[in-house]
């Protein structure tokens, strides 16, 4: 029989009962009154300093999280999220953009030239700029800059273009900015290691603000950074939010990502220098770009503009957002400064990149570079093939054992012989070994040599012969 579910006791709100417990919750808020009143020095304030600290405390963290309003002027389909990658030279700049594709596409990219959009998530892109070691290309990137990875070698310290770039980028409006820690796998000694990570964390925090974010890259593998480490620093990247600059939201500009000359080849010819047609193209940020406006090129001048139409956007958000994750398809790249992206949207035509690498040239293979290993790498026979050519002699002037000769005097090891066991019901391994074998061979000769001597002695002229043998 199944139980039937009671059903749940339901307390009284009226009636006698619920009178009773009423009135004993009044009773006790009023003893805890009774208290008060009975004895107030227990519950006055016992220092005004104490107090005074308290509250000017409570008060300084309700205030850090006061913001002055901004209205948010992004679209309801964000243009990608501008990430510079600046360092001195030879500190792993293109080596952590192309760890961060990735991590995000799935794909690898050998030469990073110009902008490159990523899919980041269902509902973010990334734009991952590479800052050259050079004053204008920072100025340039600082004005656009959502977010900075600022990478530093931890082997020797920071360098002055690192402040160069904080410098301007107290000018143009802060943006957000992640210290990355590179080289670390030069530090022998673990203690040396956690010291320099203590110092160079709180100088960073000295220029950017206490608490900024750093990031620790311990090593390479391969060429790579660990996948572990670049995983968490994707996922910082993509949940990051980013307070809006009142100058950037209230003026239009394009991070232009692909550039075509349209000029006639017949005038060019005629004059080079003649006047040029140029179309641009890139994402729109801040404000609307109107029709014929005046527009700033960085380190060109000032110029009109002829006309301005909308592309279908090359590098799209997933259109349907039910899956917890972006599938491989959803994972797109867009670099055409870089010849990656699957389409190429012209005002008038739409050209299609056919071959299947997403790259022109694949990545040089990173060999080892360890003596040992590239001698392994370097051998053209195995090592079974050298021992069998190989020859020793024991002592001078005597002749050379080969291995064949020194494996026949060595003790064999067994060899298996597989046999079904009738009373146990399974099949038994037998270690044999070669003399085993030999003196088998011997007994069996024995036997069927005696065998033979007694069928001759059953005849009756070989008995007096077969006798005298016996005897």
């Amino acid at each position: 029989m199944e139980k039937k579910e009671q059903k749940r006791h339901q307390h009284k709100h009226s009636g006698p009962k619920a009178q009773k417990k009423n009135r004993k919750k009044e009773q006790g808020t009023e003893q805890v009154q009774d208290e008060r009143k009975r004895n107030p020095r227990a519950f006055s304030v016992q220092s005004a300093v104490r107090m005074a600290k308290t509250f000017h405390r409570t008060q300084d963290i309700k205030t850090k999280k006061h913001h002055i309003p901004l209205v948010d002027r992004t679209p309801l389909e964000p243009p990608p999220v501008v990430v510079v990658v600046i360092g001195p030279p030879k500190v792993g700049k293109s080596t952590l953009i192309r760890c961060l594709i990735k991590n995000y596409t799935r794909q690898k990219l050998s030469d990073i030239c110009g902008p490159v959009t990523i899919v980041s998530g269902k509902k973010r892109r990334l734009t991952l700029i590479e800052c050259n070691n050079d004053i204008n290309s920072m100025i340039d990137l600082a004005k656009v800059a959502d977010l900075v990875l600022m990478l530093i070698d931890a082997s020797f310290g920071f360098e002055m273009e690192t402040f160069e770039f904080l410098n301007i980028c107290q000018v143009h409006g802060f943006p957000r900015v992640m210290g990355v820690l590179t080289h670390l796998d030069t530090f022998k000694n673990n203690k040396t290691l956690s010291k320099t990570k203590k110092r160079l964390k709180h100088r960073f925090w000295t220029e950017v603000y206490q608490g900024a974010k750093l990031f620790y890259l311990s090593g390479m593998v391969y060429g790579e950074y660990q996948t572990q480490e670049v995983k968490n620093l994707g996922r910082f990247i993509s949940v990051m939010k980013f307070r809006p600059l009142v100058w950037r939201t209230s003026h239009p500009y394009v991070v232009a990502d692909r550039m075509e000359d349209l000029t006639d080849p017949e005038a060019i010819r005629l004059n080079p220098k003649c006047d040029r047609t140029v179309s641009l193209y890139g994402y729109l940020r801040g404000t609307f770009l109107k029709n014929k406006c005046q527009v700033h090129i960085p380190g060109v001048g000032d110029f009109s503009v002829a006309d301005v139409s909308f592309l279908p956007d090359p590098c799209p958000l997933p259109e349907v957002i039910k899956k917890r994750a972006l599938n491989v398809k959803e994972r797109l790249l867009y670099a055409p400064l870089a010849g990656v992206g699957g389409l190429v949207y012209d005002k008038d035509a739409v050209y299609i990149d056919m071959p299947s690498g997403h790259a022109r040239r694949q990545q040089e293979e990173v060999r080892p570079t360890t003596e040992l290993v590239q001698s392994l790498i370097g051998t053209q026979a195995t090592l079974d093939a050298k021992m069998a050519a190989s020859k020793v002699s024991l002592f001078t002037g005597t002749a050379a054992l080969t291995p064949e000769e020194v494996q026949e005097n060595e003790k064999q090891n067994p060899m298996e012989s597989r046999e079904w066991d009738e009373n146990a019901q399974r099949e038994r391994r037998r270690a044999v070994f070669a003399d085993e074998d030999e003196k088998d061979d011997d007994e069996e000769e024995e036997i069927h040599y005696q065998i033979k001597i007694l069928k001759l002695c059953t005849h009756p002229h070989v008995i007096p012969t077969c006798m005298l043998l016996f005897l």
